[in-house]
């Protein structure tokens, strides 16, 4: 077993774990949470969830109330953290959507973070290997929120051939653009700014990096966010004109919080379990 078991606990008939493990990708310690259906010998496909700025593995497995919307299913849900931690990198910690907490999903370039902060690879390669060889998963989706749901749309996109369906909560979707992420992207990738292309959603999605299955995004019209960070109409239009499909519900009072993923994360469970069979 390449994972330590920390602590689980019983939860509609299966089982709610919190694990962790050497990454050959960040060479640190990682933690990951984990919802089992009960009938542990069944499960065949599993959803990634990628959480948002200052969150860890316990923040989406705790609030959401996902276990509900699995515990019949042959599905597993499995929940990493944000970054590596406790590397004491120059202003690692200085700020909440730089350095701990705040990984980005990308792969860093910049001297201090290359050598640890490898969050693409760490969920393409490292996770995705303890999911096939200790799991016994064959099929895989992803999404995430916010910061995690940019990383949800960048790896599907990227990595299609390895997920099936793409969904994302209030994502990060223009980060070359967004104070947020270039911010994050010039931190860990240096000033130049057509590295960053490779990590933006909306300029995968125009240069032909596309998904053959629908992408569902959910975006509260209440998010304090909405307008200058997450910028979901540049997804819309470039989705538009590279006939990627593509279908975003705009719910009406919702904001950025877990209020919002918890009202509606059965709808992306559901999208996902339908295309698993």
């Amino acid at each position: 077993m390449a994972y330590e078991l920390l602590k689980k606990h019983k939860s509609f008939d299966g089982e709610t774990i919190f694990c962790e493990h050497e990454s050959a990708s960040t060479k640190t310690k990682m933690k990951f949470s984990a919802f089992l259906p009960k009938d542990l010998k069944e499960i065949k496909n599993a959803i990634i969830w990628l959480s948002g700025l200052t969150c860890n593995e316990e923040n989406f497995i705790t609030k959401s109330g996902v276990q509900r919307c699995l515990a019949d299913s042959d599905t597993m849900i499995i929940c990493p953290d944000t970054s590596p931690r406790g590397l004491s990198l120059p202003k690692e910690s200085e700020s909440y959507d730089f350095g701990t907490g705040a990984g980005f999903y990308v792969n860093a370039t910049t001297e201090g973070y290359k050598g640890h902060y490898k969050m693409y690879d760490y969920i393409s390669k490292d996770l995705i290997n303890i999911l096939r060889n200790d799991f016994g998963v064959s099929s895989f989706s992803i999404t995430g929120h916010s910061m995690g749901g940019h990383g949800a749309l960048i790896l599907g996109l990227r990595e299609k051939g390895t997920f099936k369906t793409i969904s994302a909560f209030s994502p990060i979707v223009n980060p070359v653009v967004s104070p947020w992420g270039q911010k994050a992207l010039k931190g860990y990738l240096g000033p130049d700014t057509d590295t960053w292309k490779q990590y933006d959603a909306c300029e995968l999605v125009g240069s032909g990096n596309t998904s053959n299955s629908k992408i569902l995004i959910d975006q509260g019209l209440d998010d304090e966010f909405y307008e200058k960070e997450l910028l979901t109409q540049n997804f819309e239009k470039i989705c538009k004109s590279s006939s990627q499909s593509l279908l975003v519900n705009y719910r009406e009072g919702y904001d950025h919080s877990y209020y919002f993923i918890s009202s509606f994360i059965k709808n992306h469970i559901d999208y996902h379990l339908e295309n698993f069979n």
